[in-house]
């Protein structure tokens, strides 16, 4: 709130942010005999200001307002997210042009639901939950939505065995890809985060992970800081992954798209069963996890915020399992039968 300053003559005046002129801030003024009578002035004075401009963005068409929201997020979140809401803006336009050119004031539930349950029909729940988390947050709190979404799908991960690992690490031995394969699988990097990584930042065999390369909305890379507090992390490595690192003298000179590219035509070749580079962060959590490892532990050094992805790795890799374990406890039941018929 503004704070009323007294003037020689004994009255008191506030001064108010009320708009940009030519370049300069123009201030509106309130004075009064005292000091709450001219800050209660400037207070009215924004409140009825806040609702005017309420009134008029609710008027505004929703395509106004969601260029207008992008545009106010490009300095805060990162271009990986402001690309994707440039793409959520693209196809709406386009395939829904009708539901953009409502305003603000005239879009109802139904109108929301009706997008929803079209864009269920070809695009994943997680998607759709993308799509309607943007929408929700143009429509702002006019409108408290309770729409219906499609259905959780549980993701469909794979855990890259040993064997699977063991392949992949000769495959790409004296390639560009053998750094950020090692990183990957063994320090739990993503792929971003190898492309970012300098040397730096390795000291001994800690690396600091504070950087990760991004596409931005102008289709260039670009250095930034990672998205949350628990990605700018430190990470011990294997003293073999660093050796290898200084040996070579650089980690690697591609991007994160020419990583995944260069990936799967080393799984082709090889004959290496298909999996996501990404997958080779699950694969370093689920040895860790088998190990004992805690997940408090595993999680700091994945730069994970919750312990969700490792409960579907985990599940994922106990499901891979689950006949060995079954065929162990079998075998173990077996022996305790033969043993107590033999006795009689």
């Amino acid at each position: 709130m503004a704070t009323a300053k007294k003037l020689k003559s004994g009255s008191w005046r506030c001064l108010v942010y009320d708009c940009m002129e030519d370049g300069k801030r123009k201030y509106k003024s309130f004075t009064a005999p005292t000091k709450k009578e001219a800050e209660h002035k400037a207070t009215q004075y924004l409140m009825e200001k806040d609702e005017k401009k309420k009134v008029k963005s609710n008027e505004n068409l929703f395509r106004e307002e969601l260029e207008k929201y992008i545009i106010a997020k490009e300095a805060v979140l990162s271009p990986s997210t402001i690309r994707g809401y440039r793409n959520i803006q693209k196809m709406l336009s386009e395939k829904y042009s009708a539901f953009c050119s409502m305003k603000l004031s005239r879009i109802s539930q139904d109108d929301v639901q009706a997008v929803i349950s079209d864009l269920s029909k070809t695009k994943s729940p997680k998607t759709v939950r993308n799509y309607h988390g943007l929408i929700s947050s143009v429509i702002g709190p006019n409108l408290v939505l309770n729409t219906t979404m499609p259905q959780k799908v549980q993701p469909d991960l794979y855990v890259p065995s040993d064997g699977e690992i063991q392949a992949l690490v000769n495959a790409v031995r004296d390639t560009e890809l053998e750094i950020p394969v090692l990183l990957g699988a063994f320090c739990m990097m993503r792929r971003g985060e190898i492309c970012g990584l300098s040397m730096d930042d390795i000291r001994g065999n800690t690396i600091h992970v504070h950087h990760s390369l991004v596409l931005g909305t102008d289709k260039k890379w670009h250095l930034k800081a990672p998205k949350t507090e628990t990605s700018d992390r430190y990470i011990e490595a294997p003293g073999f992954v660093t050796d290898r690192i200084r040996e070579l003298g650089y980690i690697t000179n591609l991007n994160p798209h020419s990583i995944t590219i260069m990936f799967q035509r080393v799984l082709e070749r090889n004959n290496i069963i298909h999996f996501r580079f990404h997958d080779l962060r699950h694969y370093s959590a689920s040895i860790r996890h088998a190990l004992g490892i805690p997940d408090a532990y595993i999680m700091a050094d994945g730069g994970w915020r919750s312990d969700k992805v490792l409960k579907s790795v985990y599940r994922h890799a106990m499901n891979d399992r689950k006949k060995e374990m079954s065929d162990k406890a079998n075998s173990h039941f077996s022996e305790l039968c033969n043993m107590k018929c033999n006795t009689k």
